[in-house]
């Protein structure tokens, strides 16, 4: 297949200064839960982008200050040489497909816990650290400090240019860097020449583009990436007030413009709270007032939506974060005339989520990001079955959907067996939850494939028994049937059923999302899960009118999504669609028309008025068939079944991520042997220096 001519414009070069892009495809710098401390990993990584097509490819932020320290999180350091053999094995991972590397440098500022250094943060004012909540606080940086840090930075620079680096990116984004604090009034109270006017406060970030420039010479491209607009109303910047001021101040000294929104939780905004391109408003302004070259980012998943803003001049290259690790080939993919084999990111930001939790980040889309050197898994590529073999998978949730995706590309014969007419199991479910349609593409990019697969057979409306299976004659078998949500209350923090759950008033998310409702207007949702279940669940029965209670035993609702970045959004949509909600709160007692809390917070019980409850807490596997099939075998065991395996939820349940990720993981490794006391993966080793003397 050949290249669509209309997205002809997205693989014209563009200049960058001294250097040339060779598409309009840039993976901006974004964190990964890699970096310094699983180095092989991030190199495999950014390696796969490269090759994938980005014609930019760029590191995470890189500390080049000790007390710039942003651990515990992951990111990449330039301290000193130690730092310049993982950095320089990444550029020439990156070149080796013709592609540009980019380096990041940040100092975080008054932000920075400086954990593992022990340094004093430095920033603008006196102030406590912000970002871990420590009992840190950061002093006021004097002039002495603020030209030590300019000299540090423009030492950095010339490292990266010196270790190959194309592009070096002065960051001043996401109210989480030096110059962006420097830059905001809420933080920068100086009386120097560094505070007060909007000029003074710019400065310390012009000198620094101007002394990269200096320093790097003719052979590097200089990039700024700021954010345009902090999204708090006149209490910081705003795109039609000092946003575009600074940028008009500034407009000629960068090589590119890399622009976005502040902070990263409306930067990084997920599907269910922002469409894709939702940045274009903020920052279309740029191009107006600069001549050189403009980048945004948005969730750009459309190579139309692509093509669309280059054309109505707002940018001139797209930038991208979650979609290239969603689809690391995107860009070739659209070269090649694939784009139905696109693997579209769906905006849920689990990618951001482990990242948070200082682990490596992994992807609901993409169950390869993070193992390219870690299991030598090729995101677009599986080795070929050594034999030929019939594979049986029960079960068209997303685990054994991406199961028969893998297997099927490696060229057994899949029998894929759905009990329903509907393919896609909780993610077909979920998807009509509001603001979740975007996740049915986890569904749909599988069904696309597969479908394509003449040696994917599927059989819709087949619920299977143990005997049926055997009788098959299949090789192999996995059962991915799934979990369901637990109906008496059972979870984190309660470890018996709450007395009264067995009532017929009493629900789980599985009888909502199959159309069952409370028997009256009152609802009372009891949230022992903290993820996205019970406010999704809030916002559709308030919008058809129920009077809806929302309770957990946390202090915060949905508190896991302050790591994907939408607990703040959450608590704003909740609160618009009129959801009660009860913190601290824990389910002790349902009965007749009320449900019995306690408030931890205040040590009393609260009556509430209910006409049924919702249990969020936990699932249970659906692994009867498995079972089932186990003890058939047992009575019958030369049917020619070798393997039996449980897949995704039915084997522990878990989130969507986790099942694509378990799904694919068996597809590959089938017909391999493993030796379950052995680590399954390549370890990052450390060099154990000598004792000292």
């Amino acid at each position: 297949m050949t290249r669509d001519p209309r997205y002809d414009i997205l693989f014209e070069p563009l200049a960058i200064g001294p250097v040339t892009a060779p598409n309009r495809f840039y993976q901006v710098p974004h964190c990964n839960g890699m970096g310094r401390v699983y180095p092989n990993a991030m190199i495999g990584m950014r390696g796969a982008k490269a090759e994938g097509g980005w014609g930019i490819v760029c590191t995470e932020q890189c500390d080049f200050l000790a007390n710039g320290d942003a651990s515990p999180y992951a990111e990449t350091n330039m301290w000193d040489a130690g730092d310049e053999v993982y950095l320089g094995r990444m550029v020439e991972e990156v070149h080796r497909y013709g592609s540009l590397a980019g380096i990041e440098l940040v100092h975080n500022g008054h932000d920075t816990p400086n954990l593992y250094s022990r340094e004093i943060p430095i920033g603008p004012m006196h102030r406590p650290a912000n970002w871990s909540l420590a009992p840190i606080q950061a002093r006021a940086m004097d002039l002495a400090d603020i030209r030590e840090y300019r000299r540090a930075h423009r030492r950095a620079a010339v490292r990266a240019r010196d270790i190959g680096f194309d592009i070096v990116i002065v960051y001043a984004g996401h109210d989480g860097t030096v110059p962006s604090h420097f830059l905001a009034r809420r933080h920068n109270q100086r009386t120097d020449e560094y505070g007060g006017s909007l000029e003074n406060r710019l400065r310390l970030f012009r000198e620094l583009l101007e002394e990269t420039r200096e320093a790097v010479g003719d052979t590097t491209g200089v990039v700024v990436r700021f954010a345009v607009d902090e999204m708090m109303g006149p209490d910081g910047l705003e795109w039609h007030a000092e946003g575009r001021e600074a940028v008009e101040m500034m407009a000629e000294l960068p090589d590119l413009w890399d622009v976005n929104v502040s902070d990263w939780a409306n930067d990084s905004k997920t599907s269910r709270f922002a469409p894709e391109g939702y940045q274009e408003d903020y920052v279309a302004f740029v191009k107006q007032v600069t001549t050189k070259p403009v980048s945004t980012v948005g969730r750009y998943t459309s190579p139309d939506a692509m093509v669309s803003a280059i054309r109505r001049g707002i940018v001139d290259l797209i930038g991208a974060a979650r979609p290239s690790i969603a689809d690391p080939f995107l860009p070739r993919k659209v070269e090649e005339g694939r784009l139905d084999d696109i693997r579209e990111c769906i905006g849920c930001n689990v990618c951001i989520g482990w990242t948070q939790m200082t682990a490596p980040a992994r992807c609901t889309q993409n169950p390869t990001f993070g193992e390219e050197w870690r299991k030598a898994w090729h995101p677009e590529t599986l080795p070929p079955a050594r034999a030929d073999a019939h594979l049986l998978i029960v079960g068209a949730g997303p685990a054994g959907l991406e199961a028969a995706r893998a297997a099927g590309l490696r060229g057994l014969r899949v029998t894929l067996a759905e009990a329903q007419e509907e393919l896609g199991g909780r993610v077909t479910r979920e998807s009509r939850l509001p603001g979740l349609a975007a996740w049915a593409r986890v569904r749909d990019y599988r069904m696309s494939q597969i479908q394509r697969m003449p040696n994917v057979d599927i059989y819709r409306s087949s619920r299977l028994d143990a005997d049926q299976i055997l009788e098959l004659g299949a090789d192999h078998v996995a059962i991915a049937t799934g979990a369901s949500w637990r109906r008496d209350g059972c979870g984190r923090r309660l470890t018996s059923p709450v007395p009264g759950s067995d009532a017929a008033h009493v629900l789980t998310p599985d009888d909502i999302l199959a159309g069952r409702r409370p028997p009256g207007r009152k609802v009372l949702l009891f949230d022992d899960d903290h993820y996205y279940m019970a406010s999704v669940l809030g916002e559709l029965l308030s919008a058809e009118g129920y009077d809806v209670s929302l309770a957990t035993p946390m202090a915060t609702v949905a508190a896991w999504l302050t790591h994907t970045l939408e607990h703040e959004a959450n608590q704003e949509r909740l609160h618009d669609a009129g959801v009660n909600l009860h913190a601290n709160t824990t389910l002790l007692a349902v009965e007749t028309g009320q449900a019995l809390l306690h408030d931890s917070l205040r040590r009393r019980e609260v009556t509430l008025p209910v006409d049924g409850v919702v249990m969020i807490t936990a699932r249970l596997p659906e692994d009867s068939l498995y079972h089932d099939v186990v003890q058939a075998l047992d009575v019958t065991p030369d049917t020619g079944i070798r393997t039996l395996r449980r897949v995704g939820d039915c084997q522990a349940p878990g989130i969507i991520a986790t099942a694509v990720y378990e799904g694919h993981r068996y597809a590959r490794e089938l017909g391999t042997d493993i030796d379950p006391g052995d680590v399954p993966f390549r370890r990052e080793l450390h060099v154990i220096e000598p004792a000292m003397t």
